[in-house]
Formats: structure tokens, sequence, C-alpha cells
């Protein structure tokens, strides 16, 4: 993960738009303190578990999908999460990689009950048939054969993913530089551990590498904390509704920066409270209760 820190600070230190507050930083820190939570992973109960391998194919066909949903307001990560769940529970071969590669925009609808086309279907039917291609290439068509060949390292499995699925592959050309943010290859590490507490398929000795995943939600709150600030023009086009491109200098800007200011926000925990924290859950819990 050291691509995803130097290459956001590289980002932070150059933005025009997004601005890091050390004050607000500091703030945050001392309101955390001693209060940083225990959060269970599934604690909203809309995930599938159950134990071994199947989990692991479950949470990486969520994690390739774990994308932009903002366009339908009636539709969330949870609308995903317990579609799948519900899907894999009436037909536990739905997953299997032969059948990835043959769904289609409708035929992923219905899997998920929902009445009209999903935001950016067609790349979501794209990205299903690259995840069932590349692991019956690769990985005898499963998901926990990849995640044995990371060898208990998160940043490992990181790499792995980003280098057999291209559709993991979360990079940007920020004024010259290519920058690095690996957000749902990051999740799905974080899934695995999150969701085998930390043993078995997620037993993994560095899940402290893990940077916090650069979304859209997370900057919001960073800006409501006082953490970030933004130009007038970036407020403006958020506080309008406007659309902000994908790989945009606006774009690039908020996911760099709120991935360097988590970054010093660990610093500071551990400077001050002698604390590490690991990215995974409690901090993420604090930023997104």
């Amino acid at each position: 993960m050291d691509a995803v820190r130097a290459s956001s600070a590289w980002v932070a230190s150059r933005s025009s738009h997004v601005t890091l507050v050390d004050s607000g930083i500091e703030k945050v820190v001392e309101s955390i303190q001693n209060s940083i939570p225990k959060v269970e992973w599934d604690f909203e109960g809309i995930h599938y578990f159950d134990e071994g391998p199947l989990t692991v194919q479950y949470l990486f066909v969520l994690d390739a999908l774990n994308f932009c949903f903002w366009p339908d307001k009636d539709l969330s990560y949870d609308h995903l999460a317990s579609g799948l769940k519900e899907a894999l529970q009436n037909d536990k071969s739905v997953f299997d990689a032969d059948r990835l590669q043959k769904y289609t925009g409708p035929e992923l609808r219905k899997l998920l009950k929902w009445p009209r086309p999903l935001p950016l279907e067609d790349e979501r039917v794209r990205l299903l048939h690259e995840v069932g291609l590349e692991l019956e290439r690769n990985f005898d068509g499963k998901a926990s054969n990849l995640v044995d060949s990371c060898g208990k390292s998160a940043v490992e499995l990181v790499t792995l993913v980003t280098r057999h699925f291209p559709g993991f592959r979360d990079h940007s050309v920020y004024k010259g530089h290519q920058v690095f943010l690996y957000k749902r290859a990051q999740i799905f590490a974080a899934d695995l551990w999150g969701a085998f507490k930390g043993k078995a398929y997620g037993e993994f000795n560095d899940i402290g590498e893990i940077t916090i995943f650069a979304d859209y939600i997370v900057p919001a709150v960073l800006r409501q904390l006082g953490v970030l600030k933004y130009s007038s023009s970036l407020a403006g086009t958020i506080e309008t509704n406007g659309e902000i491109s994908s790989g945009s200098e606006e774009e690039v800007e908020l996911r760099a920066c709120t991935i360097c200011a988590v970054e010093k926000m660990r610093e500071q925990i551990l400077k001050k409270f002698g604390k590490q924290v690991c990215i995974v859950h409690p901090l993420y819990s604090i930023l997104i209760p």
C-alpha cells in the first residue's frame, strides 16, 4: 500500500480544490481519545456467511459490483449485499465462474430483484464476466484459491487482485502523475478479515497496511468534521448536485486527500495515545456511524 499512500500524499501536496485542515484533524483525534469502538463486520445482517469458500466467492462478486449507487436514489450497498446473499441462499451455484461469464443486465437485475436498469449496468455485467473468466483461467474458478495464493498477506492479495482483474485497478492520472487508490481491492481484503474475524480466509499478518476506502461518502464526512476544505467551485458543484467526472482533478483530489487525511489521523493517534489503529473497521466506524 506504499504506492497508495505516497501517490495520495503527492496529490494532497498539489491539490487545487481540496485542502487538508490540520486543526480539524487534531480536533477529531482529540475527540476520539479512548473511544475507538469495536464493530462487528455484519452487524446489519445483510451479508452471506457460511464459514467457507462460498463466502469468499460471494464477497469477491459483491466487491466487484460495489460502486456507483447514487444515480438511483433508491439503490444502496445494502440492496446489493442482501440481494446477492438471497440469490446465493436460493442457488449455491449462482456465482460459479462459468455462470458469472454469461450473465446479462436483465439477469443481474433479476438476481437483485431490482425493477429497473442498474447504474452503469453494462459495466457491472462486464465485471461479472471478467471475474468469472479470470477465476476460471487462473484459480480453478474459485476466489478462495485466489486468497490462498496470497500467503496471509493483505498487501499481496490486493496485488494479486489488481494484477489479474483489470476492473479492480483503481488508477488515475493527476497532473501527469499516476495515482493508486485500489478501493475495491482493499475492501475485499477488509471484508475477508471482518467476515472471518481474522482467521481462516481472513487471516492476514499485515491487515494494518490497508488504507481508508476512498469513496464518495468519507470525504463528505471529513468535510463536515472540518478535516477537509473544498474550493468554492467544488463546493458549488456538490451543493447543486452537479456531477464530478471520474478521473477529473476534483475527483482524484477528493479521494487522495481523504486517504492522506485519515493517514494523518492514524499517525496522530499513535503519537498522542500510543495506539495503532487498524483502518479496516474501528476508525471507519467512527467516520461513518
